[in-house]
């Protein structure tokens, strides 16, 4: 093992350690995904204010498909728009992204509201209306790990969580025991959440024979309502060759995001029944979510559904070279199981924390070595991955990437594997 990695071994535990908020966070319990410690240690500025900085090497960043930047005809189209006051339902272009996206999902109407988290709040509050309903989501989902127990706190909505599988499903059976029968001592099963494609689990795709087995065992068995945290729900289509409405055939509402591999700066739409909208219109003015001009905003939206969709299948032609290159190294310090790449997300698992943890991988691959430039020619990069739990790191290929920059990601692992290897 190179003297690069040994120092990083060497480093004791307590400098993971920062301070933030008043409180701390060792590495084992810091939050990894958009965890403040790293971004502070490793973030953009710290690369860039580093004495020993190449200006000459590029920067990848790979952390999210959040980062992705509005296209020029998004910002035109942003500047030029046609606007009005969409409390009032006035601005014409937040009207037209509406109505273009319910058409696409298949649904009667849909609302544009600032976030996904919005959106799955709206959501879960409207089909768990009466207090003391219960919604059953994946132990791995969305909505239960990284949106602050929000229908708890808002709604008063009890969460039943289910074991998610490897794919991002759930086995019917666990759906089924976990509907409530109606008993005075329990509480009221109103909805089923799932989650297409499933970030925890890698950005996996729900097929649709699982689709249509779990809404109709759901139904079958008496649960109200089916919500689609679809933030990635386009990620999904491309992958399925099949259209946002046949994955959303049986789905009662859904919640899309704009602002991932779609490229707008801000934004996700929810969608339903025309009921289901209107209720949910009243609830994003309560949750503060109802601005006036936005179709400045709204006009980048629809760029982003009407232009955007078809060009993720680069994104994931692109995920899968990548994890098939790192599988092709055979280093034993990461690996990835390409067959589970299904969209733009790769997870790279390092089986050996006790030699290399996720934060000591991210660190190396935001630093050059002078050994690395010499041996990547005029293709060494700052890569930024996430730490994204004790043993996985994540990458994610988004439009901000070209095919070079894939390349010198490659290029950079083929290095890093042959140092820490020797």
């Amino acid at each position: 093992m190179t003297s690069a990695f040994r120092q990083l071994l060497r480093r004791p535990a307590a400098s993971w350690t920062l301070k933030q908020n008043s409180r701390f966070f060792s590495e084992s319990s810091s939050p990894y995904y958009g965890g403040h410690d790293f971004e502070k240690t490793y973030g953009y500025q710290s690369i860039r204010n580093s004495a020993s900085f190449d200006s000459k090497a590029a920067l990848v960043d790979m952390r999210s498909d959040t980062i992705t930047m509005p296209t020029k005809e998004m910002r035109d189209a942003m500047a030029n728009a046609v606007v009005g006051d969409d409390v009032y339902y006035e601005d014409p272009t937040v009207i037209q992204l509406e109505r273009k996206a319910a058409e696409m999902f298949g649904m009667e109407s849909s609302l544009f509201v600032p976030s996904g988290t919005m959106g799955n709040l709206i959501a879960v509050l409207i089909h768990c209306k009466s207090r003391g309903s219960e919604v059953i989501v994946g132990d791995k989902a969305h909505i239960f790990k990284y949106e602050q127990g929000g229908v708890a706190q808002f709604g008063g909505v009890h969460v039943k969580t289910i074991p998610n599988l490897p794919n991002g499903g759930f086995e019917i059976r666990d759906v089924i025991a976990a509907t409530r029968s109606e008993d005075v001592h329990f509480p009221r099963t109103a909805a089923l959440c799932l989650e297409n494609t499933h970030n925890v689990c890698g950005g996996k795709v729900l097929s649709l024979s699982f689709i249509d087995q779990v809404t109709k065992a759901a139904k079958d068995n008496g649960i109200p309502a089916i919500h689609m945290d679809g933030a990635r729900i386009f990620n999904a289509a491309v992958a399925l060759k099949a259209s946002a409405s046949r994955l959303l055939r049986d789905i009662d509402s859904v919640s899309a995001c704009l602002s991932k591999g779609l490229c707008a700066p801000v934004g996700s739409l929810v969608a339903g029944s025309d009921k289901f909208i209107y209720e949910a219109r009243r609830l994003r003015k309560a949750l503060g979510g109802g601005m006036r001009q936005v179709g400045h905003v709204a006009a980048a939206g629809l760029i982003a559904i009407e232009s955007m969709v078809d060009r993720l299948e680069l994104d994931h032609r692109r995920a899968r070279r990548l994890a098939q290159a790192i599988t092709d190294l055979e280093c034993p310090f990461f690996t990835v199981d390409v067959d589970g790449v299904h969209s733009n997300i790769v997870m790279i698992d390092l089986p050996s924390p006790d030699r290399l943890t996720p934060l000591q991988f991210c660190q190396r691959l935001v630093s050059v070595t002078e050994a690395e430039k010499k041996a990547c020619g005029g293709h060494s990069a700052y890569v930024r991955f996430l730490p994204f739990s004790d043993t996985v790191t994540r990458a994610v290929v988004n439009n901000n990437l070209s095919e070079e920059d894939i390349e010198r990601v490659i290029a950079k692992l083929e290095f890093l594997s042959r140092e820490i290897s020797t």
